[in-house]
């Protein structure tokens, strides 16, 4: 009963009854005109936020979001040599629309364990960070940061809040650490309270997790990229040869 609560309310946006920003009738009142008990009307709103349809506020009930057509990750022409060396963002292979980019110089930190590993950094040892959070048509979509040895861009435009055309990696190349393969890694998990509250995201909304290593020729690691991305703004694209 509660799929066809949350079918009949989406064919009521679809014909215009709702449009974005309006309130949803309440879990009460959709209990009573459906005949059934009050949480079985919840799940409906709830299914209707996970979808992406509709939008919970805390004391204020459901209410319709704007449509959103979902970004296209092209996670391997984003990432080819002639994207970044020819001072293209790796974004711009992504999707037309206009990105607009929170950037944070984090400076030298101790990074997770994890990353410590991945970039063979002897303990005591810093990285160097930058986060970013992206925002299209309004919408905070990605979380990113990046950790990269502090003793290998330390004092370059990689430490600049303006990194330059191509980005971190053509700032790699200018220093002898082109990127020549990268590793993705990609996870779906429930999001925190602070990925929720950053890319303002309901209760059930998932994440997808993607953590990206870089590699010179002679296979040393020189940037991981720990990003969260919004699940229902993405569309992961892999176009590759067999």
């Amino acid at each position: 009963m509660y799929r066809q609560i949350a079918d009949a309310l989406k064919a009521a946006i679809d014909a215009g009854q709702y449009g974005p920003g309006d309130r949803l009738p309440g879990e009460n009142p959709l209990a009573a005109e459906h005949g059934v008990a009050a949480m079985t009307a919840r799940q409906a709103l709830r299914t209707l936020a996970s979808e992406g349809v509709a939008e919970s506020r805390k004391g204020a009930g459901f209410f319709v979001i704007a449509p959103f057509t979902p970004i296209r990750r092209r996670g391997v022409a984003r990432l080819a040599r002639e994207q970044w060396a020819g001072g293209a963002s790796i974004f711009s292979a992504d999707d037309s629309r206009d990105l607009t980019a929170e950037s944070s110089v984090l400076g030298a930190v101790t990074p997770p364990p994890e990353i410590a590993g991945v970039l063979q950094l002897e303990a005591g040892d810093h990285a160097f960070a930058r986060s970013r959070r992206h925002i299209v048509e309004g919408r905070p979509v990605l979380l990113s940061t990046s950790y990269l040895p502090l003793a290998l861009v330390e004092g370059t435009a990689i430490t600049e809040v303006d990194t330059g055309p191509g980005g971190i990696y053509a700032r790699l190349a200018d220093l002898g650490f082109a990127p020549a393969h990268f590793r993705e890694e990609i996870q779906v998990r429930m999001a925190s309270d602070d990925e929720r509250a950053a890319l303002n995201l309901s209760g059930s909304t998932p994440v997808m997790k993607i953590c990206r290593t870089a590699y010179t020729d002679e296979g040393r690691a020189v940037e991981v990229n720990d990003m969260t991305l919004d699940s229902q703004a993405y569309i992961l694209e892999y176009d590759f040869d067999a």
